[in-house]
């Protein structure tokens, strides 16, 4: 048998559960790195399961008190809003996504006032509140009108922030929105208080399905493919994250997360000044969910595994509904 020469010998530096820790620098799952999305209902003591992410629901803003409550003393530090109207007209300039009826804008003082220490990030986008479906103000032949569009999402953006959300997350995916909303929140004397995480890399993807169920945002016509990045485009990514860079981002995101780890790391790489953030989307959940309830999979065990994939490709922050389990899985366990 060959002599193993002595510094590719490996077993030597993984016998112990610290060693093994050593081993993988700065890739531990802590509170710190989990952001919770959560569903707001226009209903405020609904509480509706979404049948298609079993486990995950829309909540009224009755309710969320109760749902935050326990979670924030396992270590949650923080929550994504997506509002959600079930009950809300919609038209063409998503008039009710920062009028008083609007659950976000409703829920915002409230959990302001319960959990003073919570960081609560809202997603910005028009689709659940436009007749159509579609992330911007739409042409007469139906194509995205930019200009209109990045004035109604800034619109919106600096209305949440006046309420109370100290981070605004545009997912749209229009050209300029960034500088858009960061001249809104300066107008608005609001540069030092509220930061902007961009949906930078978004992707037009298949994994989204479930939660457009759950947003109530499917599009009624056509598709998000003239706004959103195609799947095999390294460059529009790059291209992308330095555009909102350029316009004054604080934060990045990839989306979806574990098809597109590759860009994570080249983001990371390009912008390494920049918290990275990662959204494990609602069909990766789902995969996830039901490969565990079928027996194929073991789901602590994978999703620590996919969680930590995540961290090395450079996420600073990962955005999941297995929220809840992880700040379970991450209380230590009793040995005796």
């Amino acid at each position: 048998m060959a002599h193993v020469k002595a510094k590719h010998t490996l077993h030597s530096g993984i016998f112990h559960p610290l060693l093994r820790k050593w081993q993988s620098p700065n890739v531990e799952i802590t509170a710190n790195n989990l952001m919770y999305p959560i569903f707001v209902l226009d209903d405020p003591n609904g509480k509706d399961p979404i049948d298609s992410m079993p486990g995950v629901h829309r909540y009224g803003i009755n309710q969320i008190k109760i749902l935050l409550e326990p979670l924030i003393a396992k270590g949650l530090q923080s929550i994504l809003l997506f509002g959600v109207p079930n009950k809300l007209e919609k038209d063409k300039n998503a008039t009710n996504a920062d009028s008083m009826k609007n659950p976000i804008i409703q829920v915002l003082p409230l959990l302001r006032k319960e959990f003073p220490h919570l960081i609560i990030a809202c997603d910005v986008c028009l689709c659940a509140y436009t007749e159509h479906g579609h992330c911007g103000i739409l042409n007469s032949d139906g194509t995205i009108n930019n200009k209109e569009s990045i004035k109604r999402i800034a619109e919106v953006a600096v209305a949440y922030a006046k309420t109370g959300a100290q981070i605004i997350a545009p997912s749209d995916m229009m050209d300029g929105r960034i500088g858009s909303i960061k001249s809104g929140l300066a107008a608005a004397g609001l540069s030092n208080k509220v930061a902007v995480l961009s949906y930078a890399v978004k992707f037009a993807s298949g994994f989204y399905g479930p939660f457009r169920d759950a947003s109530k945002s499917a599009p009624q016509f056509g598709d998000r493919q003239c706004y959103q990045l195609p799947p095999g485009s390294n460059g529009l990514a790059a291209r992308a994250a330095a555009r909102d860079v350029e316009e004054g981002a604080d934060m990045l995101m990839v989306k979806p997360g574990l098809a597109y780890l590759d860009v994570v790391r080249h983001t990371k790489d390009a912008h390494p000044e920049y918290p990275m953030f990662v959204y494990q989307v609602s069909g990766e959940y789902a995969m996830l969910y039901h490969g565990a309830q079928n027996g194929a999979i073991n789901l602590e065990s994978v999703l620590k595994e996919v969680l930590l994939s995540m961290r090395r490709a450079g996420a600073d922050c990962i955005i999941t509904y297995f929220t809840p389990l992880i700040l379970d899985m991450l209380k230590p366990k009793c040995k005796y």
